[in-house]
C-alpha cells in the first residue's frame, strides 16, 4: 500500500493537536478525518474504515484504551493499525496495551510532528 493513498483517522481531544495533524497529514497527501474522543473515534473508525488511527489515550466520554479495547474486540477493527500519541509515559500506560496491538508509542513532548508524520509512514510501508 501507497502511504499517500492511506486514510488516517486522529482521535484526540485538543483541538489544536489535532487540527495540527490533521493538516500536517494532509499535505503529506494523506486522506484524514477527525475525531474529538474515544466514542466519536470508535464510531468514525467503524464509518471510514482506516488504514491507521492516531490514538490518544487521556480522552473525555471514551478514554483511547477503552476506545481501543472495543476496535479490537470487533472484526472490523482487529487489524487496522494504530499509532498511540498521548503524553503519558510509556512506563505509566495502561497495561492492557500491551495486549491490544499497538504498532507504535509516541510521546507528544518527545517528538515533532515531522518526526509523527515520518513514523506514520514507515508504519504504513
Amino acid at each position: 500500500m501507497q502511504p499517500r493513498q492511506a486514510k488516517i483517522l486522529i482521535v484526540e481531544d485538543d483541538e489544536a493537536i489535532r487540527n495540527l495533524y490533521h493538516m500536517k497529514l494532509q499535505r503529506e497527501g494523506f486522506t484524514t478525518d477527525v475525531a474529538e474522543d474515544g466514542l466519536a473515534g470508535l464510531h468514525k473508525a467503524k464509518e471510514l474504515k482506516p488504514d491507521l488511527i492516531l490514538l490518544d489515550l487521556m480522552m473525555p466520554i471514551m478514554t483511547g484504551e477503552e476506545m481501543l479495547l472495543r476496535l479490537r474486540e470487533s472484526a472490523w477493527g482487529s487489524d487496522i493499525r494504530v499509532i498511540v500519541l498521548t503524553n503519558i509515559s510509556k512506563s505509566e500506560a495502561p497495561q492492557s496495551l500491551r495486549f491490544l496491538h499497538v504498532d507504535r508509542y509516541i510521546v507528544k513532548v518527545h517528538h515533532t510532528p515531522a518526526q509523527v508524520v515520518e513514523t506514520v509512514k514507515e508504519v504504513l510501508c
